[in-house]
Protein backbone atom coordinates (compact mmCIF):
# COMPACT_ATOMS: atom_id res chain seq x y z
CA UNK A 1 0.00 0.00 0.00
CA UNK A 2 1.36 3.26 -1.15
CA UNK A 3 2.07 5.92 1.91
CA UNK A 4 1.51 9.85 1.61
CA UNK A 5 4.83 9.83 0.13
CA UNK A 6 5.10 7.92 -2.35
CA UNK A 7 1.80 9.61 -3.51
CA UNK A 8 3.83 12.57 -3.97
CA UNK A 9 5.98 11.30 -5.56
CA UNK A 10 4.15 9.47 -8.17
CA UNK A 11 1.96 12.99 -8.77
CA UNK A 12 5.33 14.87 -9.15
CA UNK A 13 6.21 12.20 -11.95
CA UNK A 14 3.30 12.34 -13.94
CA UNK A 15 3.16 16.02 -13.99
CA UNK A 16 7.28 16.14 -15.13
CA UNK A 17 5.63 13.62 -17.73
CA UNK A 18 2.77 15.94 -18.98
CA UNK A 19 5.29 18.78 -18.99
CA UNK A 20 7.95 16.78 -21.40
CA UNK A 21 4.89 15.91 -23.52
CA UNK A 22 3.82 19.17 -23.74
CA UNK A 23 7.03 20.36 -24.61
CA UNK A 24 6.90 17.73 -27.48
CA UNK A 25 4.03 19.47 -28.58
CA UNK A 26 5.33 22.62 -28.98
CA UNK A 27 8.81 21.85 -29.64
CA UNK A 28 6.64 19.77 -33.33
CA UNK A 29 4.82 22.35 -34.10
CA UNK A 30 7.19 24.93 -33.95
CA UNK A 31 9.09 22.60 -36.40
CA UNK A 32 6.64 22.16 -38.53
CA UNK A 33 6.00 25.79 -39.25
CA UNK A 34 9.46 25.81 -39.51
CA UNK A 35 9.22 23.40 -42.43
CA UNK A 36 6.41 25.32 -43.74
CA UNK A 37 8.45 28.54 -44.02
CA UNK A 38 11.32 26.71 -45.58
CA UNK A 39 9.18 25.48 -48.32
CA UNK A 40 7.70 28.78 -48.76
CA UNK A 41 11.28 30.60 -49.70
CA UNK A 42 12.78 27.36 -51.56
CA UNK A 43 9.63 27.75 -53.96
CA UNK A 44 10.21 31.10 -54.02
CA UNK A 45 13.74 30.79 -55.01
CA UNK A 46 12.51 28.08 -57.28
CA UNK A 47 10.79 30.52 -59.04
CA UNK A 48 13.17 33.10 -59.83
CA UNK A 49 16.16 30.41 -61.03
CA UNK A 50 13.56 28.87 -63.26
CA UNK A 51 12.22 32.49 -64.51
CA UNK A 52 15.93 34.21 -64.45
CA UNK A 53 16.87 31.01 -67.18
CA UNK A 54 13.54 31.81 -69.27
CA UNK A 55 14.33 35.51 -69.00
CA UNK A 56 18.12 34.65 -70.49
CA UNK A 57 16.91 33.09 -73.30
CA UNK A 58 14.31 35.46 -74.16
CA UNK A 59 16.42 38.61 -73.82
CA UNK A 60 16.00 39.66 -77.44
CA UNK A 61 12.43 39.12 -77.34
CA UNK A 62 9.44 41.64 -77.15
CA UNK A 63 8.22 42.21 -73.43
CA UNK A 64 4.32 41.51 -73.35
CA UNK A 65 2.70 44.66 -71.85
CA UNK A 66 -0.57 44.84 -70.32
CA UNK A 67 -0.61 47.50 -73.61
CA UNK A 68 -0.31 45.03 -75.68
CA UNK A 69 -3.01 42.36 -73.81
CA UNK A 70 -5.50 45.42 -74.56
CA UNK A 71 -4.15 45.14 -78.13
CA UNK A 72 -4.55 41.56 -78.79
CA UNK A 73 -8.44 42.32 -76.81
CA UNK A 74 -9.74 44.72 -79.19
CA UNK A 75 -8.64 42.48 -82.49
CA UNK A 76 -11.25 40.30 -81.19
CA UNK A 77 -13.74 42.76 -82.72
CA UNK A 78 -17.22 41.05 -82.37
CA UNK A 79 -16.56 40.30 -78.18
CA UNK A 80 -17.73 41.80 -75.45
CA UNK A 81 -14.69 42.28 -74.00
CA UNK A 82 -13.00 43.71 -77.42
CA UNK A 83 -16.45 46.70 -77.11
CA UNK A 84 -15.44 47.05 -72.94
CA UNK A 85 -11.85 47.75 -73.41
CA UNK A 86 -12.63 50.33 -76.59
CA UNK A 87 -15.57 52.31 -74.06
CA UNK A 88 -12.50 52.17 -71.73
CA UNK A 89 -9.76 53.10 -73.68
CA UNK A 90 -11.92 55.77 -75.20
CA UNK A 91 -12.75 57.22 -71.54
CA UNK A 92 -16.78 56.92 -72.54
CA UNK A 93 -17.19 53.87 -69.91
CA UNK A 94 -17.88 56.51 -66.66
CA UNK A 95 -20.74 57.30 -67.93
CA UNK A 96 -22.08 53.96 -68.01
CA UNK A 97 -24.51 52.40 -65.45
CA UNK A 98 -22.72 49.04 -65.40
CA UNK A 99 -19.49 50.21 -65.36
CA UNK A 100 -18.83 50.96 -61.66
CA UNK A 101 -19.38 47.23 -60.76
CA UNK A 102 -16.69 45.71 -64.07
CA UNK A 103 -13.62 45.26 -62.83
CA UNK A 104 -12.41 44.52 -66.02
CA UNK A 105 -11.15 41.39 -68.78
CA UNK A 106 -9.80 38.12 -66.87
CA UNK A 107 -6.38 38.77 -68.87
CA UNK A 108 -5.32 42.42 -67.76
CA UNK A 109 -5.79 41.58 -64.14
CA UNK A 110 -2.97 39.54 -63.42
CA UNK A 111 0.51 38.94 -64.79
CA UNK A 112 3.07 36.42 -64.79
CA UNK A 113 6.62 36.12 -64.39
CA UNK A 114 7.92 34.59 -68.12
CA UNK A 115 6.04 33.89 -71.65
CA UNK A 116 6.32 30.48 -71.25
CA UNK A 117 4.29 30.57 -68.04
CA UNK A 118 1.69 33.11 -69.78
CA UNK A 119 1.35 30.71 -72.91
CA UNK A 120 0.22 27.60 -70.54
CA UNK A 121 -1.90 29.60 -68.21
CA UNK A 122 -4.09 31.34 -71.47
CA UNK A 123 -4.08 28.24 -73.33
CA UNK A 124 -5.16 26.42 -69.99
CA UNK A 125 -8.22 28.88 -69.73
CA UNK A 126 -8.83 29.83 -73.17
CA UNK A 127 -9.71 32.54 -74.84
CA UNK A 128 -13.36 32.22 -73.70
CA UNK A 129 -12.31 32.27 -70.40
CA UNK A 130 -9.40 34.90 -71.17
CA UNK A 131 -11.91 37.35 -72.90
CA UNK A 132 -14.56 37.33 -69.56
CA UNK A 133 -15.96 40.20 -67.95
CA UNK A 134 -15.68 40.33 -64.55
CA UNK A 135 -18.08 41.97 -62.04
CA UNK A 136 -18.40 42.90 -58.79
CA UNK A 137 -22.13 41.61 -58.34
CA UNK A 138 -25.04 40.38 -60.28
CA UNK A 139 -26.18 43.78 -60.48
CA UNK A 140 -23.52 44.57 -63.23
CA UNK A 141 -23.80 41.45 -64.85
CA UNK A 142 -27.70 42.10 -65.16
CA UNK A 143 -27.17 45.47 -66.55
CA UNK A 144 -24.69 44.01 -69.28
CA UNK A 145 -27.78 42.04 -71.09
CA UNK A 146 -31.09 43.26 -71.50
CA UNK A 147 -34.22 40.52 -73.05
CA UNK A 148 -37.73 41.62 -74.81
CA UNK A 149 -40.61 39.95 -72.89
CA UNK A 150 -40.41 37.32 -74.58
CA UNK A 151 -37.12 36.52 -73.72
CA UNK A 152 -34.79 37.32 -76.19
CA UNK A 153 -31.60 39.54 -76.21
CA UNK A 154 -32.71 43.48 -76.80
CA UNK A 155 -29.66 44.29 -79.25
CA UNK A 156 -30.62 48.19 -78.51
CA UNK A 157 -29.66 47.33 -74.53
CA UNK A 158 -26.87 46.60 -72.50
CA UNK A 159 -23.51 46.01 -74.07
CA UNK A 160 -25.36 45.07 -77.28
CA UNK A 161 -26.75 48.16 -77.39
CA UNK A 162 -23.18 49.99 -77.07
CA UNK A 163 -21.62 47.27 -79.47
CA UNK A 164 -24.49 48.51 -82.08
CA UNK A 165 -23.84 52.40 -81.65
CA UNK A 166 -20.28 51.94 -82.84
CA UNK A 167 -20.58 49.12 -84.93
CA UNK A 168 -19.26 46.68 -83.36
CA UNK A 169 -21.93 43.27 -82.87
CA UNK A 170 -21.18 40.76 -80.27
CA UNK A 171 -21.30 37.11 -81.75
CA UNK A 172 -22.35 34.19 -79.78
CA UNK A 173 -22.15 34.01 -76.65
CA UNK A 174 -19.66 35.23 -73.57
CA UNK A 175 -18.58 34.85 -69.99
CA UNK A 176 -18.98 36.90 -67.28
CA UNK A 177 -17.92 36.27 -63.93
CA UNK A 178 -19.96 37.66 -60.97
CA UNK A 179 -16.98 37.78 -57.80
CA UNK A 180 -20.09 37.99 -55.42
CA UNK A 181 -21.27 34.86 -56.64
CA UNK A 182 -18.14 32.40 -56.21
CA UNK A 183 -16.94 30.59 -53.36
CA UNK A 184 -13.78 31.96 -52.01
CA UNK A 185 -10.88 30.36 -50.54
CA UNK A 186 -11.65 30.47 -46.71
CA UNK A 187 -8.21 29.37 -45.55
CA UNK A 188 -6.14 32.44 -44.86
CA UNK A 189 -2.89 33.61 -46.47
CA UNK A 190 1.02 33.33 -46.46
CA UNK A 191 2.21 35.38 -43.26
CA UNK A 192 3.92 38.73 -44.57
CA UNK A 193 3.46 37.80 -48.14
CA UNK A 194 2.74 41.39 -49.60
CA UNK A 195 1.17 39.51 -52.77
CA UNK A 196 -1.59 38.27 -50.13
CA UNK A 197 -0.57 34.40 -51.48
CA UNK A 198 -3.00 31.54 -50.38
CA UNK A 199 -2.07 29.52 -47.90
CA UNK A 200 -1.66 26.28 -49.80
CA UNK A 201 -0.31 23.34 -48.06
CA UNK A 202 2.94 22.09 -50.99
CA UNK A 203 2.58 18.87 -52.22
CA UNK A 204 5.30 16.71 -50.34
CA UNK A 205 7.07 13.91 -50.73
CA UNK A 206 7.24 11.15 -48.27
CA UNK A 207 10.85 12.78 -47.38
CA UNK A 208 8.60 16.30 -46.85
CA UNK A 209 10.32 18.14 -49.74
CA UNK A 210 8.41 18.73 -52.60
CA UNK A 211 8.74 17.56 -55.63
CA UNK A 212 11.45 17.81 -58.18
CA UNK A 213 10.26 20.86 -60.54
CA UNK A 214 7.62 21.79 -58.22
CA UNK A 215 7.20 26.17 -58.91
CA UNK A 216 4.09 26.96 -56.95
CA UNK A 217 0.06 26.60 -57.28
CA UNK A 218 -1.16 29.04 -60.36
CA UNK A 219 -3.31 30.83 -57.94
CA UNK A 220 -0.01 31.97 -56.04
CA UNK A 221 2.64 32.77 -59.58
CA UNK A 222 0.38 35.61 -60.87
CA UNK A 223 1.18 38.55 -59.75
CA UNK A 224 -1.25 41.43 -59.12
CA UNK A 225 -0.06 45.27 -59.38
CA UNK A 226 -1.63 47.56 -56.17
CA UNK A 227 -4.65 48.56 -58.21
CA UNK A 228 -5.98 44.83 -57.87
CA UNK A 229 -4.07 44.05 -55.04
CA UNK A 230 -6.06 46.03 -53.14
CA UNK A 231 -9.24 45.41 -54.75
CA UNK A 232 -12.00 43.75 -52.55
CA UNK A 233 -15.43 42.84 -52.81
CA UNK A 234 -18.33 44.04 -50.41
CA UNK A 235 -17.70 40.74 -48.56
CA UNK A 236 -14.20 41.75 -47.75
CA UNK A 237 -12.31 39.24 -50.58
CA UNK A 238 -9.82 39.93 -53.30
CA UNK A 239 -9.14 38.95 -56.70
CA UNK A 240 -6.79 36.07 -55.64
CA UNK A 241 -9.09 33.93 -53.41
CA UNK A 242 -12.03 35.05 -55.58
CA UNK A 243 -11.74 35.01 -59.27
CA UNK A 244 -8.45 33.78 -59.44
CA UNK A 245 -8.94 30.48 -57.58
CA UNK A 246 -12.10 30.24 -58.54
CA UNK A 247 -10.29 29.73 -62.02
CA UNK A 248 -6.96 28.09 -60.84
CA UNK A 249 -8.10 26.18 -57.51
CA UNK A 250 -4.91 23.95 -57.00
CA UNK A 251 -3.71 23.53 -59.99
CA UNK A 252 0.45 22.83 -59.71
CA UNK A 253 3.09 25.01 -61.79
CA UNK A 254 5.93 22.22 -62.93
CA UNK A 255 9.01 23.20 -64.78
CA UNK A 256 9.18 20.45 -67.23
CA UNK A 257 6.67 17.70 -68.46
CA UNK A 258 8.74 15.24 -66.70
CA UNK A 259 8.95 16.51 -63.32
CA UNK A 260 5.30 17.11 -63.52
CA UNK A 261 4.75 13.24 -64.20
CA UNK A 262 6.58 12.02 -61.63
CA UNK A 263 4.79 14.03 -59.14
CA UNK A 264 1.24 12.69 -60.67
CA UNK A 265 0.23 10.86 -57.07
CA UNK A 266 0.72 14.36 -55.53
CA UNK A 267 -1.25 15.81 -58.24
CA UNK A 268 -5.33 16.41 -57.39
CA UNK A 269 -6.14 19.14 -59.37
CA UNK A 270 -4.22 19.43 -62.37
CA UNK A 271 -0.92 20.35 -62.98
CA UNK A 272 0.81 22.60 -66.15
CA UNK A 273 4.78 22.55 -67.25
CA UNK A 274 6.65 25.57 -68.71
CA UNK A 275 7.10 23.09 -71.21
CA UNK A 276 3.53 22.84 -72.34
CA UNK A 277 2.52 19.78 -70.46
CA UNK A 278 -1.06 19.95 -69.40
CA UNK A 279 -2.95 17.55 -67.12
CA UNK A 280 -6.85 19.15 -66.73
CA UNK A 281 -7.28 17.47 -63.74
CA UNK A 282 -6.49 13.84 -61.60
CA UNK A 283 -7.09 11.16 -64.56
CA UNK A 284 -7.35 13.81 -67.55
CA UNK A 285 -4.28 14.68 -69.98
CA UNK A 286 -3.66 17.32 -72.82
CA UNK A 287 -1.81 15.29 -75.24
CA UNK A 288 -0.27 16.86 -78.78
CA UNK A 289 0.64 20.16 -79.84
CA UNK A 290 0.45 23.00 -77.74
CA UNK A 291 -2.03 25.92 -78.89
CA UNK A 292 -1.02 29.47 -78.46
CA UNK A 293 -3.73 32.09 -77.58
CA UNK A 294 -3.82 35.35 -79.19
CA UNK A 295 -4.52 37.15 -75.44
CA UNK A 296 -2.31 36.51 -72.89
CA UNK A 297 -1.24 37.49 -69.43
CA UNK A 298 0.96 40.04 -69.30
CA UNK A 299 4.80 39.98 -68.35
CA UNK A 300 6.46 41.55 -65.44
CA UNK A 301 9.64 41.39 -63.53
CA UNK A 302 12.87 41.63 -64.75
CA UNK A 303 16.16 39.17 -65.12
CA UNK A 304 18.19 40.83 -62.77
CA UNK A 305 18.55 39.65 -58.55
CA UNK A 306 15.44 41.11 -57.25
CA UNK A 307 16.86 43.09 -53.98
CA UNK A 308 15.19 40.49 -51.68
CA UNK A 309 16.80 37.57 -53.39
CA UNK A 310 20.01 37.26 -51.52
CA UNK A 311 18.08 38.30 -48.19
CA UNK A 312 16.00 34.98 -48.75
CA UNK A 313 18.69 32.87 -49.87
CA UNK A 314 20.02 33.99 -45.86
CA UNK A 315 16.59 33.75 -43.77
CA UNK A 316 16.44 29.81 -45.62
CA UNK A 317 19.92 29.38 -44.19
CA UNK A 318 19.02 30.52 -40.90
CA UNK A 319 15.60 28.36 -40.47
CA UNK A 320 17.34 25.53 -41.61
CA UNK A 321 19.86 25.77 -39.05
CA UNK A 322 16.92 26.71 -36.33
CA UNK A 323 14.99 23.49 -37.81
CA UNK A 324 18.47 21.13 -37.06
CA UNK A 325 18.31 22.95 -33.48
CA UNK A 326 14.76 22.10 -32.90
CA UNK A 327 15.44 18.25 -34.23
CA UNK A 328 18.14 17.82 -31.10
CA UNK A 329 15.53 19.43 -28.86
CA UNK A 330 13.06 16.95 -30.19
CA UNK A 331 15.08 14.09 -29.69
CA UNK A 332 16.39 15.01 -26.36
CA UNK A 333 12.72 15.77 -25.22
CA UNK A 334 11.72 11.95 -26.50
CA UNK A 335 14.53 10.51 -24.98
CA UNK A 336 13.27 12.20 -21.19
CA UNK A 337 9.65 11.22 -22.05
CA UNK A 338 9.97 7.50 -23.14
CA UNK A 339 12.81 7.15 -19.63
CA UNK A 340 9.73 8.97 -17.46
CA UNK A 341 7.19 6.70 -18.89
CA UNK A 342 9.93 3.26 -18.76
CA UNK A 343 10.42 4.44 -14.64
CA UNK A 344 6.46 4.51 -14.03
CA UNK A 345 6.02 1.14 -15.90
CA UNK A 346 8.02 -0.80 -14.01
CA UNK A 347 6.91 0.80 -10.65
CA UNK A 348 3.12 -0.30 -11.73
CA UNK A 349 4.18 -3.66 -12.43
Amino acid sequence: MLNLNDDNRERYKNRITRQHEDNLKFLNSQSNRLAESILDLQVSLGRYHSTNVIMSENENGAFHTEEETVEQILRKDNSAASIFCWLKAKAQISNLAFAKDIVGVVATLAKVESDDLSRILSEYLGLEMMLAIVCSTYEGVNALEKYDPEGMINCNGGLHGIGSSIGRRINGRFVVICLEDLRPFVGGFVANDPQKKLALPKPRLPNGECPPGFLDYAVNIIHLDSKNLSFITASGHGLRETLFYGLFSRLQIYKTRNEMLLALPYISDGALSLDGGMIRKCGMFALGSRKDIDVKFPLWGESDVPPTYIEAEDVVRKLKWESSKLAADIHREQQLLDYRKGNLTRRVS
